[in-house]
């Protein structure tokens, strides 16, 4: 891409009133250069009602994003001729016409699965989201989230376990951190995955941003992976995008007890994969690697143990995948309360189970 074009780019991107869809739209019939150059000198020719395009402003956020790109080597403006624009991207209604990245462009070039639930997700909630993005890495699936509390942060740390390529999309503009507890995880996943926006990189938190850019976590993935979320929960914004878009989409069953999995059970309902572990994932996503992306990298199914090799298989049997109370486990397993301690403790070291409020959870399937 020359310098001309990506100016072209950015500035068709900075005309004010003019959203990635209009865009989208004109460029069925311009290419970008002649687009610029009727919305900076003929606005009026153009099939569409643009009041007030404010060339000088325009030129001004052109100029901020070319300094910005200079001032690091890690930061990169990804426009759609570009080689590093993601493919799947280009194929939704509304694709963003640049995107700002900071990390490894070539982290949106493999293929992807997104993953999202809700901000304030169960202890076992986190812990799935967790080991399925390791999983889904360990068979060179890039893991989607929007860096959110909750399910999105526990999905990136999953994946930067492992290779680390994870992909986050931002509601603010790159340069903001948001939440900022997840400041060590924004510059963890800068190391072998990207950071990425639409928005220009000074753009702080606004609420109408979160719902826009969850057309782009859906579009980068194959499939979008709903994992804990209430009937109102926001991350079921992505899923019905995921589902306008094409996109598979997954969601893992919970407890009908207290509403924490009513989104993900609808969603299931309405015909999305029902998933328990990664071979779910697989299963449905083969055909789709296959023809779209040639070919998935070689997956090993992941070994499970036997029961009778499971640790404590009496105790381990009494404790639930919600919060099981201590007493609860006891009188389940009958086994005294010194010795329920003892193996509960050698459980926690080895990642069977957590302590909660409340009494135990656990965390593995045998």
């Amino acid at each position: 891409m020359t310098e001309a074009s990506l100016v072209d780019w950015l500035f068709v991107s900075a005309v004010s009133g003019l959203g990635p869809l209009r865009i989208g739209q004109l460029l069925e019939h311009m290419d970008v250069s002649e687009l610029r150059q009727r919305l900076e000198h003929e606005p009026k020719s153009l099939p569409i009602a643009l009041a007030d395009p404010q060339i000088a402003v325009a030129w001004r956020k052109v100029d901020a994003a070319l300094a910005w790109q200079q001032q690091a080597s890690h930061h990169y403006l990804v426009c759609r001729d570009t080689q590093f624009y993601p493919p799947l991207l280009q194929q939704i209604p509304d694709p963003p016409p640049v995107l700002f990245l900071k990390g490894c462009p070539e982290a949106l070039l493999r293929p992807a699965v997104a993953m999202v639930g809700s901000r304030a997700a169960s202890h076992g909630g986190l812990s799935l989201a967790f080991q399925l993005a390791a999983d889904l890495d360990s068979v060179g699936l890039v893991v989607v989230s929007g860096m959110a509390a909750g399910i999105d942060g526990a999905a990136h740390k999953g994946a930067l376990s492992r290779s680390g390529q994870t992909v986050a999309v931002l509601g603010t503009g790159v340069e903001q951190i948001y939440p900022k507890r997840h400041r060590q995880l924004y510059e963890d996943i800068q190391q072998y995955g990207a950071v990425i926006s639409e928005f220009w990189p000074s753009v702080t938190a606004f609420a109408g941003n979160f719902p826009k850019r969850n057309r782009i976590i859906s579009g980068l993935a194959l499939g979008t992976l709903v994992v804990e979320a209430r009937r109102r929960s926001g991350s079921l914004i992505s899923a019905r995008t995921a589902m306008e878009q094409g996109r598979e989409v997954f969601a893992v069953p919970g407890s009908v007890l207290g509403g924490d999995h009513q989104g993900c059970h609808d969603l299931i309902k309405n015909g999305a994969k029902l998933v328990e572990a990664l071979a779910d994932i697989v299963e449905e996503l083969s055909p789709l690697l296959q023809c779209h992306l040639q070919a998935l990298p070689s997956y090993v199914p992941l070994q499970t143990e036997h029961n009778s090799q499971l640790p404590f298989k009496t105790l381990l049997a009494s404790v639930g995948y919600e919060t099981t109370p201590l007493d609860v486990v006891v009188e389940q397993s009958g086994i005294t309360l010194d010795l329920v301690l003892e193996q509960l403790l050698e459980l926690e070291l080895q990642g069977w189970v957590a302590a909660v409020p409340g009494g135990y959870v656990r965390l593995k399937r045998n």
